[in-house]
């Protein structure tokens, strides 16, 4: 007799299964002689962000890049602000994030070196994106900044690198919405195969970022 809990793994796997969002066709994968942008997704544990040569930036998608002349590369991420902002944060702080969120912030970083040389020591995935698709994600990051009356960012301090701030965002950060599920937000709004509310850890979103990319620097 097969096992009482059987049928549930089972239906499981075929909702898993059902449930997978394919590309975008507009969008993703490129069309041959298209131009292209690659960006990476990078794995810092628990927290993911997305690397992008800055020379590759709309400037019309998001204008706010322009806000880091010298760097080569920028980074993007998402999260709770408390937490984010904390380079001691722990346990604590996290349950406070998952449950009791006050507000969320980008961090946006720029860097001069390649990836292989700033991320040496974190999973890395390259994805190669149309150039449509690379600029519905530049969008995306765009409208995750909050605003003043102005219309202008909100810029919150220095960030967790040399050169690197923490501006206001939009969104609630909880334990059923996370850093990795914006990510995923991100790349799916670029087109690639990825389910975002399955994205809640760094090792799903990496796993199935591999879908849409592939290992590299």
């Amino acid at each position: 007799m097969a096992p009482p809990f059987r049928p549930f793994v089972v239906a499981g796997a075929v909702f898993f299964a059902v449930g997978c969002l394919g590309p975008i066709r507009e969008l993703y994968p490129p069309q041959p002689g298209e131009a292209t942008v690659i960006i990476y997704l990078v794995g810092h544990g628990w927290h993911t962000g997305i690397l992008i040569r800055r020379d590759t930036i709309s400037a019309q998608a998001w204008p706010e890049h322009q806000r880091f002349p010298a760097a080569r590369f920028l980074e993007v991420g998402w999260g709770d602000r408390a937490f984010y902002e904390s380079p001691d944060a722990g346990v604590k702080q996290a349950l406070k994030a998952a449950f009791d969120s006050e507000g969320s912030v980008l961090h946006v970083g720029g860097f001069d070196r390649t990836p292989a040389e700033d991320f040496s020591r974190t999973e890395i995935i390259a994805v190669e994106l149309s150039s449509r698709g690379a600029e519905a994600l530049a969008r995306f990051v765009s409208r995750a900044y909050a605003r003043d009356a102005a219309a202008q960012p909100i810029e919150l301090g220095p960030g967790l690198d040399p050169l690197s701030r923490f501006y206001a965002a939009t969104g609630r950060y909880s334990l059923l919405y996370t850093c990795n599920n914006w990510v995923a937000e991100a790349l799916r709004a670029a087109g690639c195969p990825i389910t975002p509310a399955w994205a809640m850890t760094a090792g799903n979103l990496l796993s199935q970022a591999e879908r849409c990319g592939r290992t590299g620097r």
